[in-house]
């Protein structure tokens, strides 16, 4: 049996719990929490409990691309639950004035991983320590994701760029400010004559002094070439795929559907294991209200879409998260 299978069986194992334990947890609440270390540990917990989940076009883990960055044109949101506020709508006041967002979640699909070293999809097996890699697979699985603010309404967040499967936790969300998240260098000068304002009231410093300001990139920002030499496979679509999309009544609708398509597959989102295993490959994953089955050719760095039927009985409400017509 495969290491990986193995974990996951005795993840199943340690997280049975009968009818009447699961009910008098549920009672408590407890289901609700982020927790996600053993007993031993106790003294050294940190519980939080999300603020709402998120809502996307991927039903499960299967090909959610790696970062949300490689699928812009997926429109998704998180709902903010009205247990986190009592008006939650509130909280998200005056966050339509940014154009991005970093979103914090918890990855409650993947169990808890104490393994010091993982093995990067790109780095074709060979393994590298946890925290040089942004695999979910962590001692503490928290995700960060830099996405592009759509509209909020009301409650809900709407964003395009996930990396993130239905129904994910959100512990919190921030503005993307690009004067404090981009490392830069501000002169000594500027900075001493700044003041930095309260919480909540942040403004730039180059805003205030425009002029003069100057910023320049910091110097020995550096990332190993693993990261950077990324490949990209040729996307086709045979003629009953392109058939079955030109169903689709909406063009802009249809139009995002075979981009969101193609981004999703021209990243290769097979794990290292199916790529070595079983090579060139027939390969289905939900999309939305549709799937999608391809075939791999790894000889020739091209993935073929053979098909893209309806979901039957797909869940009522992620439609509207599927794909971006606006």
């Amino acid at each position: 049996m495969h290491t990986k299978e193995t974990q996951n069986v005795m993840q199943v194992l340690n997280d049975y719990r009968c009818e009447g334990c699961r009910e008098t947890q549920q009672q408590n609440g407890h289901n609700k929490e982020v927790r996600n270390v053993s007993d031993d540990d106790d003294a050294d917990v940190c519980t939080f409990k999300p603020i709402g989940l998120i809502k996307t076009a991927f039903n499960e883990k299967r090909a959610v691309p790696r970062q949300a960055s490689l699928a812009t044109a997926l429109l998704s949101r998180i709902d903010i639950s009205p247990k986190t506020f009592n008006n939650p709508g509130h909280s998200l006041e005056g966050l339509n004035n940014f154009s991005h967002l970093w979103i914090i979640y918890y990855f409650h699909r993947n169990p808890n991983h104490a393994k010091a070293k993982v093995a990067p999809p790109r780095l074709g097996g060979e393994r590298v320590g946890v925290f040089s890699t942004r695999s979910p697979h962590r001692p503490c699985p928290i995700g960060l994701s830099l996405v592009q603010l759509d509209r909020v309404e009301d409650s809900k967040v709407y964003f395009l760029g996930t990396d993130m499967v239905d129904g994910t936790p959100v512990l919190d969300i921030k503005p993307y400010i690009p004067q404090y998240d981009v490392p830069v260098n501000l002169k000594e000068a500027e900075f001493l004559n700044s003041r930095e304002a309260p919480d909540g009231e942040e403004t730039s410093l180059l805003d205030r002094n425009p002029a003069t300001s100057k910023v320049q990139p910091m110097p020995n920002v550096a990332v190993p070439n693993w990261v950077l030499n990324s490949s990209s496979l040729n996307v086709i679509f045979n003629a009953n795929a392109e058939s079955q999309l030109q169903e689709l009544q909406i063009e802009k609708v249809r139009i995002v559907a075979m981009n969101s398509i193609v981004d999703v597959l021209k990243a290769d989102p097979r794990s290292v294991y199916l790529r070595t295993k079983y090579g060139s490959q027939i390969y289905t994953f939900q999309l939305g209200d549709h799937t999608v089955t391809c075939k791999f050719d790894d000889q020739n760095t091209t993935v073929t879409v053979l098909q893209v039927r309806d979901v039957i009985n797909f869940e009522e409400g992620v439609g509207e998260c599927s794909y971006s017509n606006e």
